[in-house]
């Protein structure tokens, strides 16, 4: 009988112990054989001055430490043993991504997007790397016969060079840290500090402190040779003890301190946030997946299981491996939190204590122990139980608009959005736990398939008087394309607006579509983030036999939800099409010619709202910009917070039929900051955007003669045909 393969978590114990055994074989052939360098070349005597004791000392401590290390990643990887699978596994067709996230976590470029936390991390992780090279080849070369050493002469000063350059680095990026974290104190970073940050720090900063003076006092030891004048720093900081009193006795105890200092960092390593040094390269390697960045975790077909016990997350064992893992990855930044609209705007939200809250969780309730959390948290706060509800509230969870900024600004890839979905999903269909203006739109999806409870058969009265063809769900479909108007498009007065411009717009050049009219369903995206995955289904269900059946092959939305759900959700369960929303078609369009822009203008000013659904969840940030654009005399202008980082309107996440009673309501917030712009158009590319948008523009007394919130397709039309009057 073959043996099982080795687990995660005794892959990793193997691996230190192979370190540890290593490092003793290194202390064990250093004492034996002592190989010397007897020279008067430029190099350095390892362990001069060192009493053999402590030699020995520091051979068995670090063999101890890296073995104590070594299990407590052991313990950490058993509890993300714990989570549901998740498959992240490397193959032909994904090696490529994987490598390329994996290189834009190591070389920085998404902490870079705030270039003064990216420069002071790359300073102290490329600094400490260059270090624990520097001090590897120094052993290595330790280990070598006479005749086989190679630093020395030339090589050792180049070697003496770049050690008291890296030393350089890594300590100006300790002493950044300690600036930033205690001196200039951004919100995000003070509201999470802790007594361990602290201890870090100060240990990071002495390390530093402590190798340049310990190798100042060697130098003066070794007499000050002029070939040591290759430490830049070392060197004239030599001059300083020179004449000193027992000065071997000094180096000693600097040396002693520095690797005190190096030993203190290896115990905190795998129990405190440093961890990250690790879990945060992996999570990043692992970022990509088989679902697409705007689809939510699939579910089984519930309405023909019926072996489903629960739906959701409730306890730490039903998040995946790699929910657990995020957990252990997090840097504890708070770039989540600072860009949250709803903890921007007072709500019990805040992103990152979705992650620390889960992490304590998981940390508190594993089989094994030994395990600390993400970061200390207050001894009054304790966990009795595995559920994910002893430290998250609902109130946390409702609060999200799923607008995606946490996942899309957090450095090390963290799926934060995902977990509480998963959460709510349990809340609405385990529980019936959510709030109680959702159970209307919950009947309106159910009985007449649109959350405004409209009747179902009015869906194709904005087109009246159009040349704008209803088709039947029944009939084989024998146009190029779908309109796919939607439930705001379809029952919204501001939006049927918008369905008539972009209808308008597809005849000028001339685009063969249809529309289906009552044969249309809602796609169930407030259903889906709002955890009934059930009705989200049922609706699925029946949209999708119908479009398989009538043989739609290409589909244009003009609301970025259902964009996304029929893009990339509906093929989860069957349904495959060509879906593009009406910004990127309109964009085409104009590109090819066939919507001739050439007369249209529009001298004034335009800020365009991004959608986080057309933005964020499905990489669209330029189309809507560009159709705008194409408009002669138009001036475009960015809000403050846009593209990546652009607030949402806050719609999102089934927000749209639910009251905002605490704080300042998201909508509000950003219309002023669009207002602030100066522009006389605020532009939108979704309904929920356009709603929401327009309520807080009126609701801070703006009317639509002094500043015209509408969707691009009306800014469009509007100078089109002011163009022909």
């Amino acid at each position: 009988m073959s043996k099982p393969p080795l687990r995660p978590h005794q892959l990793v114990l193997g691996i230190g112990i192979a370190f540890a055994a290593i490092t003793a074989a290194s202390g064990i052939a250093a004492a034996a054989f002592g190989f010397h360098e007897d020279t008067d070349a430029a190099h350095r005597e390892v362990f001069g001055n060192v009493p053999g004791g402590v030699k020995f000392a520091f051979y068995a401590l670090t063999c101890v430490l890296i073995v104590y290390g070594a299990w407590n990643f052991a313990q950490r990887t058993r509890n993300w043993q714990r989570g549901a699978p998740d498959r992240r596994s490397t193959t032909a067709s994904n090696a490529r991504r994987r490598l390329h996230d994996y290189r834009g976590g190591v070389l920085m470029q998404t902490l870079l997007r705030d270039p003064a936390a990216g420069v002071m991390h790359a300073l102290l992780y490329y600094g400490f790397l260059v270090l624990l090279a520097v001090t590897t080849t120094l052993e290595i070369n330790h280990q070598l016969p006479t005749a086989a050493k190679f630093l020395v002469g030339p090589t050792y000063q180049g070697f003496s060079f770049v050690g008291d350059l890296a030393g350089a680095i890594f300590l100006a990026g300790a002493v950044w840290a300690i600036v930033r974290r205690y001196a200039a104190r951004p919100y995000r970073i003070r509201i999470k500090s802790r007594p361990e940050h602290m201890v870090i720090l100060i240990v990071l900063a002495a390390l530093g402190v402590t190798g340049f003076v310990a190798e100042a006092m060697r130098i003066v030891i070794d007499g000050r040779p002029a070939y040591e004048q290759w430490s830049f720093i070392g060197y004239p900081l030599s001059a300083a003890f020179d004449g000193l009193g027992n000065i071997r006795g000094w180096h000693q105890v600097w040396w002693i301190a520095h690797v005190g200092c190096f030993m203190a960092f290896l115990v905190m390593l795998p129990i405190t946030m440093l961890r990250h040094m690790f879990t945060s390269p992996l999570n990043m390697y692992l970022r990509d997946r088989e679902r697409p960045k705007g689809a939510m975790r699939m579910v089984p077909d519930l309405m023909e299981a019926d072996d489903i016990e629960t739906i959701g997350v409730s306890v730490v064992s039903e998040f995946t491996w790699k929910q657990l893992l995020d957990t252990d990855a997090c840097t504890m930044c708070g770039r989540c939190t600072a860009v949250c609209p709803a903890h921007a705007t007072g709500k019990p939200l805040d992103p990152r204590e979705i992650v620390l809250k889960t992490g304590e969780i998981m940390a508190a309730t594993g089989e094994h122990g030994g395990v600390t959390p993400p970061i200390g948290a207050d001894a009054e706060i304790t966990v009795a139980a595995d559920s994910v509800f002893e430290r998250i509230t609902h109130e946390e969870l409702w609060a999200c608009t799923t607008c995606k900024a946490c996942d899309e600004n957090c450095p090390v890839n963290i799926e934060i959005l995902d977990k509480i979905l998963d959460m709510r999903r349990y809340l609405t269909l385990m529980e019936s736990e959510f709030p109680a203006e959702l159970g209307g739109a919950f009947r309106g999806m159910e009985n007449n398939a649109n959350p405004w409870n409209l009747n179902n058969g009015e869906r194709a009265d904005w087109a009246d008087g159009l040349d704008v063809e209803v088709v039947d769900a029944d009939d084989p479909f024998d146009h190029e394309y779908l309109y796919w108007v939607g439930c705001a498009g379809s029952f919204d007065d501001k939006n049927r607006r918008v369905s008539v411009a972009t209808a308008k717009l597809l005849r000028r050049a001339g685009v063969d579509f249809a529309i289906l009219g009552p044969g249309e369903n809602c796609t169930g995206d407030s259903a889906r983030r709002s955890g009934n995955e059930y009705l989200f289904q049922m609706l699925a269900a029946e949209n999708i036999a119908a479009l398989n059946g009538m043989g739609v092959r290409k589909v244009i939305t003009q609301c970025p939800h259902c964009f996304n759900t029929l893009r990339n959700e509906y093929p989860q369960y069957g349904g495959n099409w060509e879906v593009i929303h009406h910004a990127q078609f309109l964009e085409q369009l104009v590109a090819d010619g066939r919507l001739d822009l050439s007369e249209a203008r529009l001298d004034e000013r335009v800020v365009y709202h991004d959608s986080c659904y057309l933005g964020r969840h499905n990489d669209v940030y330029l189309a809507p910009r560009n159709v705008i654009g194409s408009l002669g005399g138009v001036e475009i202008v960015e809000a403050p917070r846009n593209g990546t980082k652009g607030m949402c309107c806050g719609a999102g996440g089934a927000r749209m039929w639910m009251e905002e009673t605490i704080g300042t309501k998201v909508n509000d917030e950003r219309s002023r900051e669009l207002l602030d712009t100066g522009a006389d158009r605020i532009a939108t590319a979704c309904p929920f955007c356009f709603i929401m948008i327009d309520d807080g523009v009126k609701g801070h007394g703006v009317e639509d003669d002094e500043v015209k919130v509408a969707d691009i397709s009306i800014h469009l039309i509007d100078a089109l045909e002011a163009s022909e009057s």
